[in-house]
């Protein structure tokens, strides 16, 4: 027989927020016996190499993952083979959840560096959130947040000029590692330039020019995949298409 699991609360907290779930629940102000069954319920995945596949189109929905460590690429692949990249999630954000509409993924998660998820048995998480608001609250409050990461692919889309798409995905970045507790202003893509054209729909020469002229007029500092925002404002115009007398001009880069 197995022996019973001892529920520390101390425990639960360091073990949720080592595979990021703290942004799930705890700040629902979940007592010790909900975060205990949400913790035993998740599973802790075997460490993905760098370009590993976590679930292809087709797979059935059997989980949805929380990135505890690195971050992914969602991708669908067309008919001629060309990679259209549908979005980046970082560490401790929820994906996978294409798959809850129809019962099955419908494009193809890759870990972008080494990395490790938690896994959420999606059928035992629908019944535990079905006893416990406070999760369920928080359930749906991510799937909104996912939402709106869709809504916000389309809008950078929507931008005709390539120098707003680039300075938009700056600063929606920027705004991500915000809300997961990350430094906003100083961070590392951990997409490559080409991941980064594939997901703007455009090209990789657009994309390293772009980031070149952001670096130039003193708007961000770009060392290799090192991003440093050094006027907030202006990025923020720069993705809205502001420019000439509409915006303050941005500091020009000195060459001295």
């Amino acid at each position: 027989m197995n022996e019973p699991v001892s529920l520390s609360l101390a425990r639960l907290r360091r073990s949720c927020a080592e595979c990021s779930l703290q942004q799930l629940c705890l700040p629902t102000g979940m007592n010790g016996e909900d975060i205990g069954r949400l913790d035993l319920v998740a599973r802790r995945r075997r460490p993905l190499a760098k370009g590993e596949t976590l679930f292809r189109p087709g797979d059935p929905l059997r989980a949805v993952y929380v990135a505890s460590e690195g971050s992914f690429k969602t991708i669908v692949v067309n008919a001629t083979g060309d990679e259209h990249v549908l979005g980046f999630h970082l560490q401790g954000e929820l994906f996978g959840l294409d798959a809850i509409g129809t019962g099955a993924h419908r494009c193809e998660a890759i870990a972008l560096v080494d990395a490790r998820v938690c896994e959420l048995p999606f059928d035992n998480l629908a019944t535990i959130a079905a006893k416990l608001p406070s999760l369920q609250q928080q359930l749906l409050r991510v799937i909104g947040q996912s939402a709106n990461h869709d809504h916000d692919h389309v809008e950078v889309l929507a931008r005709r000029q390539a120098n707003e798409r680039i300075a938009m995905f700056v600063h929606g970045l920027s705004e991500r590692y915000r809300r997961i507790g990350r430094p906003a202003n100083d961070f590392h893509l951990p997409m490559s330039r080409d991941e980064i054209a594939r997901y703007l729909g455009l090209v990789l020469e657009t994309v390293s020019r772009g980031f070149s002229r952001l670096h130039e007029d003193g708007i961000i500092e770009v060392h290799g995949r090192r991003i440093c925002i050094l006027d907030e404002s202006a990025l923020l115009a720069a993705a809205n298409g502001g420019d000439g007398g509409e915006t303050p001009e941005p500091r020009k880069r000195s060459n001295a």
